[in-house]
Formats: C-alpha cells, structure tokens, sequence
C-alpha cells in the first residue's frame, strides 16, 4: 500500500458527500474520516491540492427564480465554508494546510495566487480552493481542472456518492452498467455525468486523467493513490 502511483493529485470532493446521510450541511465524522486519509497521504509523500464543491449548502439552481449570477456566487460562498471546515479538520490532525480563494478575503484565506499554491505543495502542505474560478456559470468540476492544470496535479481523483460512471442513474436503474474506462470524447458525446462539458475538455486539453470513485469509504481515496483498481478512469484512451 505504500507504492503510489500519484506525486501530485487534485482531490475533487463533492459537497454532498461532506453532507453523508442528513443529506445538508456538514457531517464532521465524515470530514474527520477524509481528513485522516488525507494526513495518511500527506505523509506517504503524495502533494495534495483540494477542491470541495458547495452543493451540501447551497445549490445555484435552489434560487428559483433568483439572478443567476447571484445565485452562482453564493455557490462560491458555500464552497469557502466547506473549504474552512476540511482544513480545521487536518489542522487537528497535525497536517499544514493553507485554504485559497478566488473571490479574496483576506482575513480567513489566501487569494490564489499559482506560484504561491506550488510552493505550499512543495513544502507538504494541502491546499484548498475555493469560491470556485471566482466567475458565474462555471461549476467547482471546471475549477478542479482549472486548478489541476496549473498545479500540474498527475490526476484529478472525482470522490462522489456513486461508485463509478454509469449509462444511466443507478440509483433509478438495476439494470445501469458501469464502465471500467472512457475516454474524454465518450464522456462529451454520451453526455455522460462525470464532469460538466467545460471541465472534461479542459481536462481533455491538458491530457488530465480523471479517476472517478465512491466515497462510501473515505479509504478510498488512499487506494485510488495506491492504484488498486477501482471506480472509472477517464482518459485519452
């Protein structure tokens, strides 16, 4: 187990899976289970750049009937919450974190700032991005790419409550297959929901594979570093 295949990663986590069971806001059990994998990694060696999506607060299209820019900022809003609420939980663990905006406010997080975020990398410390790319209309899965390629992460890990990609809902279907492996063009033409169109070509540009898994267990994400097989693997193929 202590072989791993990733240097640096981009662990993408859903909102919702911060959420667990109760389905809103925070389950600080199962932040504390992601922090300890986390710390695990951190300490094997593995450079740990995070992005936490804001759906367990707030959803943009909950504002029915609301502005989508407003809506789509107090999105980014909800993302800095959870950002703030992972890193308490490492800093209790003894793990050097640093959270990272990029909408500023200055006095709970640093702005992004790229060579800065290298450098904390670098150093073992994980970084958290937050308020999405700091624009409406861009979900936090186009910031993971975004921020994956600047970073230069070998992998974007997309931790979700589902355990792969599927053809269809598995949650409404008994009958839905999962694939082993796709390729970026699969995912575009199928319109398969793994990330958003926005994201899976920027990934798709930048040749970032992307390592779909379920957070049922929070060590999950330390066999996705270790490459034991698992979830789906988008890829250029």
């Amino acid at each position: 187990m202590n072989n791993i295949k990733f240097k640096r990663i981009m662990l993408k986590l859903s909102g919702e899976a911060l959420a667990g069971e109760k389905g809103y806001g925070i389950d600080f059990e199962i932040v504390t289970e992601i922090a300890k994998q986390i710390k695990e990694l951190v300490d094997m060696g593995v450079e740990i750049g995070a992005v936490v999506g804001g759906g367990n607060i707030w959803r943009g299209r909950n504002g029915d009937g609301m502005d989508r820019t407003t809506a789509d900022y107090m999105g980014m809003l909800a993302t800095c919450i959870n950002a703030m609420a992972l890193q308490d939980s490492l800093e209790q663990l003894g793990v050097n974190t640093r959270v990272q905006t990029a909408i500023e406010m200055k006095e709970v997080a640093e702005p992004f700032i790229r060579r800065r975020a290298m450098r904390h990398l670098e150093k073992g410390r994980v970084v958290i991005f937050a308020a999405g790319t700091g624009n409406p209309y861009f979900s936090t899965d186009t910031t993971a790419a975004l921020r994956a390629a600047e970073i230069e992460a070998e992998v974007i890990l997309l931790a979700k409550k589902v355990d792969g990609v599927y053809d269809k809902d598995p949650y409404k279907h008994t009958d839905a297959k999962k694939f082993e492996t796709l390729t970026y063009i699969d995912v575009l033409d199928k319109g398969l929901q793994v990330m958003d169109s926005t994201a899976t070509s920027l990934c798709m540009d930048n040749n970032i594979p992307i390592l779909v898994f379920g957070l049922d267990s929070p060590e999950n994400i330390k066999k996705a570093v270790t490459g034991e097989k698992m979830g789906t693997l988008v890829c250029k193929g």
